[in-house]
């Protein structure tokens, strides 16, 4: 791990690699940074699609969450479902929605 990397995973990512009863990651670094980096910019690149079919189909914010979240689980886009939940949970933080 270079000192280079100056992006700060949060706990909230990490915690997708720490099995229960651990309190350590079962990942390196390395893999726990590539994954993140790879989650947040799916994240911020669903903003916009989220945005559209909220205007739209006229549904509900929880709506478009939760249709992104079977559009990330039911095709293979590089997400396992952990991550695919938290990539929704960070969508919602970044388009400033609810989740309920």
């Amino acid at each position: 791990m270079t000192d280079e990397y100056q992006i700060v995973v949060p706990p909230s990512f990490i915690a997708l690699f720490v099995e229960p009863g651990r309190t350590k990651p079962s990942a390196t670094k390395e893999h726990i940074y590539e994954r993140y980096d790879f989650c947040e910019d799916l994240a911020s690149m669903l903003t916009e699609p989220a945005a559209n079919k909220l205007w739209e189909l006229g549904i509900t914010e929880a709506d478009v969450l939760e249709r992104m979240h079977q559009g990330l689980t039911a095709t293979d886009v590089g997400v396992n479902a952990a991550e695919a939940e938290w990539v929704i949970h960070r969508l919602a933080e970044l388009m400033n929605w609810s989740e309920d």
